[in-house]
């Protein structure tokens, strides 16, 4: 039976998988990565880390596998999206570290643009906010600071990608400088409702169209391996950014149903359908997947600190040893205790968007003690994950209580205590699926669709499997006072640093 190969480039970490063609895994091969961080707010990795990596866990992965270039029908390719990477075409040579998108040093820039008053004509072609988050002025920062880039990008002998584009111009050994809709969107310089670069947008953000790559569907050809690279020509056809993989892999494929990965942060997407939908409570819009030349569309909402809270109470605060502590410890919290953490370590994302507020914890008494902060710890993505829900349905009335469907993947999911909690906050269903791999498995799925191993979306939502459904428990009005302490405690944090 044919196997598809995904990739799975993460910001820490590389990682190939073996899947079979019933979406079971066959492999599993993961490498680490050194971060580079040469200066306040900035991150960076070296691109042949990336490469060398990803080539390593690919072979691996196969060989655990027990399986031949030949027995790989295709490659799917995911990726840390707007990580930044800029390379000579002629030696394929990055000439700087990618920029990762966690990187903060085009703030400044960000802020000139903002300024300047054109945020709204960004967010109107993109779907984006002015942030340094995106991979446009990533672009611009190098071609600025690395003598030489900016004329040799104008002569078009620099190639600007995102880590997917670089990895398939590795794999094809240069024949190929391509991305998928999905990575595109990230980039401050793609119109999401055409579907093309943006000349304007272009010349707001001094990027060189001479740079860019192709644009092509998710699903789809994007070339073949150098033979040698991995014991013969495979196939490469399928691409999409991280999230957008989860989505798929999530089988998130119709409107409504919604998506949220709890990792370090946490990241939900909407599926919104055919049509673009404009936030007006600072969400994201963007492309969830292009499959045959048409465009679905999500709203997301970023998280930035969920697993990372539970980091901090083991690390921080030394009250946990292990991340499977929490979830114990938390269920022996006192009712009677109304605790409330906001974990602002780093500001708050959306709806609030404001990086410069700091995390702040209310309710504490005598007898609060390191079951009650653990709780609180674990509700806070709760109550988070409740704001975006609430945001999404302000945003776009087709995610209506009865139309929404949450399905959640990340290592935070393992906790039954969690997810049980997240439905009870919500009040609607969580879904935990049978694979937690749903990213790998996205990126998977968009190849093996188009090599012919997997079916149509509506016939491979099928293969999803369902591992265990939490239904809400706590009564309302339990509900409603938890959510507007919670509510309050985000309002007195957002108030003190004026």
């Amino acid at each position: 039976m044919p196997v598809i190969l995904a990739i799975d480039q993460g910001t820490t970490s590389s990682r190939a998988i073996v899947f079979r063609a019933d979406a079971s895994i066959a492999a599993v091969a993961q490498q680490e990565f050194p971060q580079h961080f040469p200066a306040s707010g900035w991150v960076e990795h070296e691109a042949e880390d990336l490469w060398s990596t990803t080539l390593a866990v690919c072979r691996e992965a196969m060989a655990k596998a027990g399986v031949t270039a030949a027995e790989v029908a295709a490659i799917g390719i995911t990726n840390q999206r707007e990580t930044t990477v800029v390379w000579d075409r002629a030696t394929g040579k990055a000439v700087h570290r990618a920029i990762v998108w966690q990187d903060r040093r085009t703030s400044e820039i960000c802020a000139g643009l903002k300024r300047g008053g054109h945020e709204a004509l960004v967010t109107a072609r993109t779907g984006l906010l002015l942030d340094p988050y995106f991979s446009g002025t990533k672009v611009a920062w190098i071609l600025d600071n690395v003598p030489g880039a900016r004329a040799r990008a104008e002569r078009g002998e620099l190639a600007f990608g995102t880590v997917d584009s670089f990895l398939l111009w590795r794999l094809t050994g240069g024949a190929v400088h391509a991305t998928d809709a999905t990575n595109a969107s990230r980039t401050l310089l793609y119109d999401i409702h055409r579907g093309t670069w943006d000349d304007e947008l272009l010349a707001l953000l001094r990027v060189p169209r001479a740079m860019l790559p192709d644009v092509r569907d998710c699903s789809g050809e994007f070339g073949t391996t150098v033979p040698d690279l991995l014991g013969g020509a495979i196939a490469v056809r399928g691409i999409a950014g991280d999230q957008q993989a989860a989505t798929v892999g999530q089988a998130c494929f119709e409107p409504g149903m919604m998506k949220s990965t709890y990792g370090t942060g946490c990241f939900a997407l909407l599926n919104t359908g055919d049509a673009p939908v404009a936030s007006r409570n600072k969400l994201l819009t963007t492309v969830a997947y292009q499959l045959g030349g048409k465009r679905t569309y999500a709203l997301e909402g970023s998280i930035f600190i969920a697993g990372a809270a539970v980091q901090w109470l083991r690390d921080g605060l030394g009250i946990i040893k292990s991340a499977s502590e929490s979830g114990p410890l938390a269920e022996q919290a006192d009712p009677a205790q109304s605790v409330y953490l906001v974990p602002a370590f780093v500001g708050l994302g959306a709806p609030y968007w404001d990086a410069d507020c700091r995390g702040a914890m209310f309710g504490l008494t005598r007898g609060t003690g390191p079951k009650e902060i653990a709780q609180a710890a674990l509700e806070a993505v709760c109550y988070q994950t409740l704001d975006l829900l609430d945001a999404m349905r302000s945003d776009w009335p087709g995610a209506s209580d009865a139309q929404t469907v949450l399905r959640v993947d990340g290592g935070m999911v393992a906790s039954d205590w969690t997810m049980q909690r997240l439905a009870d906050i919500l009040g609607s269903q969580v879904d935990r699926p049978v694979v937690k791999e749903t990213t790998a498995l996205g990126a998977a799925y968009l190849a093996g669709l188009s090599a012919g191993v997997y079916p149509d979306p509506e016939r491979f939502a099928d293969l999803w499997r369902l591992e265990n459904r939490f239904t809400p428990s706590m009564s309302a009005a339990v509900r409603d006072r938890k959510v507007a302490g919670w509510r309050d405690a985000v309002g007195r944090t957002l108030s003190m640093r004026q």
